[in-house]
């Protein structure tokens, strides 16, 4: 049985033509870029067409773009680069609630270790308070880091808003916007952003391959110490196939965003119409309209997202629940319990995220495997059971 992919928010194949890029670079084109000879220098003309077609991709120039080994090594090398080179003008952090953990957990280190950081609530859409934002901000705040996009929800938070209110502010703004490049345009400048994450591995490139965009002029001091690369400031040989394969897919993702998005946002409105319809006792989680256009993350009373998962890979349907237990943790998603769900229906919520391959039959397949399976899950629930006794359905 064929899967059926709907779990793109998680990662992505390697589009076959990122990967005939990549290839030469394994074992014919494998010189060292930091070595001197015309053989290994040619790929340090790749690694510089790379870091132009990703500052290309977002409004930069390429000399802010460093390359990293993703998503999660950016929002580390932001948050701590930042807290360790401007320290004696602040201690304080500003994020939200619902933030990746690449980004909540390096906050939380940093409070253990003499930081000061708050954490904006989020409305019942997944939105920061543009309000809370400014009252939250104090002399000694160095940093606002919220993400561009939740990568659970699909919500899209006030971007431009927050880099305006930071730059007023004197303070430093960071994104993680690893879910929203490639699928919502996204500009440096005029959103007024001085650092920013992107991985490869959700547009169709390999996995390895990151950024951190570090707006000139903001002094971040190096994260990996060694053989000075990336101007001194990430030791290590770089990945120049990943690198290539990066430039490669994030180019192909922004030629292709305008057009691929528009039918992924129809895809996407059409799949949670048929499971709000067809599926009782569900609801929509995440702002509405203003999220990602591959987004639907839903809500179903009286039985657990696990189960469901377990239920739809049996029949060959890819997704993913909302809380943790899949990396060994029961408890139910933050960012779910932030928009103020209830412990049961956090525990009862799917994220389906689109792509490129799927198609309406696809949903419709997918909405028709679905309704059984919740009708058999609800069978077995002693909620659902109690639930019928006390309203006679």
């Amino acid at each position: 049985m064929a899967n059926i992919y709907f779990d793109y928010a998680a990662t992505t194949p390697t589009h076959p033509d990122v990967l005939a890029k990549m290839l030469p670079y394994f074992t014919e084109l494998y010189g060292n870029p930091s070595s001197i000879y015309k053989f290994a220098q040619g790929n340090k003309t790749v690694l510089d067409v790379a870091r132009e077609q990703v500052a290309t991709a977002i409004g930069a120039d390429e000399k802010e773009i460093l390359f990293t080994s993703g998503g999660t090594e950016a929002d580390n090398w932001a948050i701590l680069g930042v807290a360790e080179s401007y320290k004696n003008k602040g201690n304080h952090i500003i994020t939200s609630s619902i933030e990746h953990h690449a980004v909540l957990h390096t906050c939380e280190y940093l409070e253990k270790n003499g930081f000061e950081v708050t954490y904006l609530p989020v409305d019942s859409d997944g939105v920061v308070s543009i309000d809370a934002l400014k009252n939250a901000i104090k002399d000694n705040t160095i940093l606002i880091t919220i993400m561009y996009a939740n990568n659970e929800i699909g919500t899209i938070q006030p971007i431009k808003e927050i880099g305006i209110i930071a730059k007023e502010a004197g303070v430093l703004f960071h994104t993680d916007a690893v879910q929203a490049v490639g699928h919502v345009p996204i500009d440096v400048i005029d959103n007024h952003i001085d650092l920013l994450s992107i991985s490869a591995h959700k547009l169709y490139g390999p996995k390895g391959p990151g950024a951190l965009y570090i707006k000139k002029g903001v002094k971040l001091k190096a994260f990996i110490h060694g053989g000075g690369q990336e101007r001194k400031r990430r030791g290590g040989t770089e990945n120049v196939p990943g690198i290539v394969g990066f430039g490669a897919a994030i180019e192909r993702a922004t030629k292709f965003m305008e057009t691929e998005s528009a039918r992924q946002l129809i895809l996407r409105d059409y799949l949670i119409e048929q499971v709000l319809e067809k599926v009782p006792f569900a609801q929509l989680n995440g702002h509405p309209t203003n999220r990602l256009p591959n987004n639907a993350n839903i809500s179903f009373d009286f039985i657990e997202g696990e189960s469901m998962l377990i239920m739809l890979d049996m029949q060959g349907f890819c997704a993913s629940s909302g809380s943790a237990c899949t990396s060994g943790s029961l408890d139910p998603s933050h960012v779910l319990l932030a928009i103020g769900l209830k412990h049961e229906s956090a525990h009862g919520s799917l994220r389906l995220t689109l792509g490129e391959s799927n198609t309406k039959e696809q949903i419709d397949q997918f909405v028709e495997a679905l309704i059984k399976i919740v009708a058999r899950l609800r069978e077995m629930s002693p909620l659902y059971e109690d639930y019928k006794k006390n309203n006679e359905v």
